[in-house]
């Protein structure tokens, strides 16, 4: 098994005015709220769509029809459709479940940004005093080596002039000497107090670099510790989604196992049967017959003398006069179309827009009065004085 690397030992740089390691470590948390983005991303999609779907499928249910079937068919379909409003509801529920998910993400995600700008504040802090200090060290450096310069110069040149002879000349060049050893002194004190200031700043950069590092790390294990955790249970979600889906669906299989053709095709028979035999054969009908129908209709000459020698089609058609002397005129009394049935409440689900006139703009929430319940799925309502049509799966009674 690999040795588990720490960051503290790996993102360091030589340069001491460089945070390279800093800025590589600082990227990569950058670049993984980046990733956490994508997933809340792929999180909040795959929830739209798993709620469109979900709709869809209850609205698919809620308009399929079906009422003109019969017996084990018309159960087997009842039976669908009430599962594939099952299975849209889950999935209505599993968006809900995404949602729920992407908010922890979020969470999480500015958890991890609150803590990673503490950190960064502290080591802008020290890197910039540790700058600052380095070019003040640097410029003190640069003016020691000069009085130092300076002083050799002025040593050397008391040097010569003391061997000319001169004193007043010596006097003057050893004051002068004197006084750029004594800068040379001042400016190497300086630049000493500078080195011990930069090296105690160093060593609280160096620090902070190191608890910095293992703040990172833990960040970053945390946050692809999360992740991962995220899109397994986000896989677990969806197979366990497919699961439940076949369940519901194995109902409607078990109902079509149970489902018969003969059975149907008998109970038709048996509910809307008209009789089993046919009618009789068709019969030559008596002179007697006629002569008499003729008479009760007031046309006593119209019988003939004797009977057709023989049976023919012309015999067997009759005349619109002969109808109406052999059939009576039924009377059928017009009935007047039921009641309709009394206006019920239901509560609006979902929102919906007309479009056309004869539709009715609703809202979630709304409570209507359904008037009709059309079978093509488009119900009228009234709300407020005002009816139109809406989509029936769109309400549920109250």
């Amino acid at each position: 098994m690999m040795p588990q690397l720490q960051f503290r030992d790996a993102f360091w740089c030589r340069d001491f005015t460089a945070h390279t390691g800093y800025e590589v470590l600082l990227q990569r948390l950058l670049d993984g709220r980046r990733m956490c983005k994508d997933v809340e991303e792929l999180l909040r999609q795959r929830a739209q769509a798993e709620e469109r779907y979900g709709k869809e499928l209850v609205q698919i249910a809620r308009k399929a029809g079906g009422q003109t079937e019969i017996n084990t068919l018309r159960t087997s379909f009842d039976s669908l459709k009430q599962q594939m409003e099952n299975v849209g509801s889950a999935h209505i529920q599993l968006a809900l479940a995404l949602r729920e998910e992407l908010r922890g993400l979020e969470d999480f995600r500015e958890r991890q940004k609150e803590q990673r700008k503490k950190y960064e504040a502290v080591m802008d802090r020290v890197q910039k005093s540790k700058l600052i200090l380095y070019k003040k060290t640097m410029e003190s450096k640069k003016t020691y080596e000069q009085k130092c310069r300076d002083a050799d110069d002025a040593e050397q040149a008391f040097e010569r002039i003391s061997a000319s002879g001169h004193q007043k000349q010596v006097e003057k060049s050893q004051s002068k000497a004197k006084q750029c050893k004594d800068a040379a002194n001042e400016a190497e004190r300086m630049y000493r107090q500078n080195i011990e200031q930069l090296e105690k700043v160093r060593g609280e950069w160096e620090q902070e670099h190191r608890t910095t590092c293992e703040a990172f790390q833990l960040q970053e294990f945390d946050r692809l510790t999360v992740l991962r955790n995220a899109l397994w249970v986000h896989c677990n979600q969806l197979s366990m989604q497919c699961v439940k889906d076949d369940e519901l669906y194995e109902e409607v299989r078990l109902t079509l196992e149970g489902c018969s053709v003969d059975t149907d095709i008998n109970s038709f028979i048996q509910a809307k049967s008209t009789g089993t035999e046919p009618p009789g054969e068709a019969q030559l009908q008596g002179i007697s017959a006629l002569w008499f129908s003729g008479l009760l209709h007031g046309s006593p000459k119209t019988p003939p003398l004797q009977a057709p020698a023989a049976f023919s089609t012309e015999t067997l058609t009759s005349t619109p006069e002969r109808k109406e002397c052999i059939y009576a005129d039924i009377a059928v009394q017009e009935t007047s179309g039921n009641p309709a049935p009394p206006a019920h409440d239901y509560r609006v689900l979902y929102d919906y827009t007309a479009q056309s006139s004869e539709e009715l703009d609703i809202s979630a929430g709304d409570v209507l009065a359904v008037i009709l319940e059309g079978e093509d799925g488009w119900w009228t309502v009234e709300r407020n004085g005002q009816r139109g049509f809406v989509p029936g799966s769109y309400l549920e009674k109250l």
